[in-house]
């Protein structure tokens, strides 16, 4: 059994780890809500350029473009790299946030091997690297503090090799909070746009009585042009609302990390204390016990000396 002072050291300890658990609980939730806030901001106008997609591809069907998968036959039956974004945390401490994205990402990477790799965040890169995955160098982007300009640089990167032809899909691993309790794994495409997901029932139920007629129905200079420049805007909101919802999961995520941490350390404190109080006790216990055994022993010799006294008397 641990003495009382050892006992005391440890639960000086957990309550000096506690004070940091508390810290990082409240540092993530302000982040938290500093990220819902900026994503709640965006959304009218990504949603906004959606509308404007479905409405360009509900009045010219047969529209082609490099951005969506109706291109012309003899592009999109070239073999070559597909890409992957995965997007990380830079540092960990976030529960299992981290290993499910990276899990989810290493699964994909096995069953082919055709993937150029391009992370977002520090974990993510580390973890990669060890594993001795070919990582693009020149991808080094921090996952914190999303913003649309660091959303359309990584933009500007995968269509410019995208529309260079060394890469012929883009697909985007992170993670959705669901909410404050859930958060899920997504991975989705961002180059080339599927046509269909911008013609679904849900999207087009959206538009409802707004739809312009298609003989008042004019686009100056050409649906090509327009689309282009309303694509590339779309996949970079996409791309700043992926970096948004990331950080918000794993700021979400370490808030439930370190209650969880902190709940635990609580529960340890109860037992320490418990404990603490049984050794204590026991100590006591012990010292009355030596204190009354002394005491007797005085006494059993004080007895002893009186009664050696009085054998002598009476020789």
């Amino acid at each position: 059994m641990a003495s009382a002072k050892e006992i005391s050291n440890r639960i000086k300890s957990i309550k000096d780890t506690m004070k940091i658990t508390k810290a990082m609980y409240m540092m993530s939730s302000m982040k938290l809500r500093k990220a819902r806030s900026k994503l709640e901001n965006t959304e009218p106008y990504f949603y906004g350029l959606q509308k404007q997609i479905t409405e360009i591809l509900l009045h010219f069907p047969d529209i082609e473009h490099i951005y969506f998968d109706n291109r012309s036959e003899d592009k999109s039956e070239k073999v070559k790299k597909k890409a992957i974004i995965v997007v990380t945390g830079d540092k960990g401490m976030a529960g299992a946030y981290n290993h499910n994205v990276l899990k989810e990402t290493l699964e994909r990477l096995k069953k082919r091997n055709d993937y150029r790799l391009f992370v977002i965040g520090e974990v993510g890169r580390h973890y990669f690297s060890s594993l001795g995955y070919k990582v693009e160098e020149n991808f080094l982007f921090s996952v914190s503090n999303p913003s649309i300009h660091r959303a359309r640089v990584i933009t500007e990167i995968m269509v410019e090799l995208y529309k260079n032809e060394e890469i012929d899909s883009v697909e985007v691993v992170y993670t959705r909070m669901v909410n404050s309790m859930k958060e899920e794994v997504e991975v989705a495409q961002i180059l080339p746009l599927k046509t269909k997901e911008f013609l679904k029932k849900d999207m087009l139920e959206q538009l409802g009585d707004n739809v312009v007629k298609d003989d008042e129905y004019l686009i100056h200079p050409s649906p090509e042009n327009v689309i282009e420049n309303v694509a590339y805007n779309y996949v970079t909101g996409f791309l700043y609302g992926v970096l948004v919802e990331a950080t918000a999961s794993e700021e979400n995520a370490r808030m439930m990390a370190m209650q969880s941490a902190t709940d635990n350390a609580e529960a340890m404190l109860h037992d320490l204390s418990i404990e603490f109080n049984r050794v204590r006790q026991a100590a006591i216990t012990q010292e009355i016990t030596e204190v009354i055994g002394g005491a007797k022993a005085l006494k059993k010799k004080k007895e002893k000396a009186k009664a050696q006294r009085k054998a002598l008397i009476q020789n």
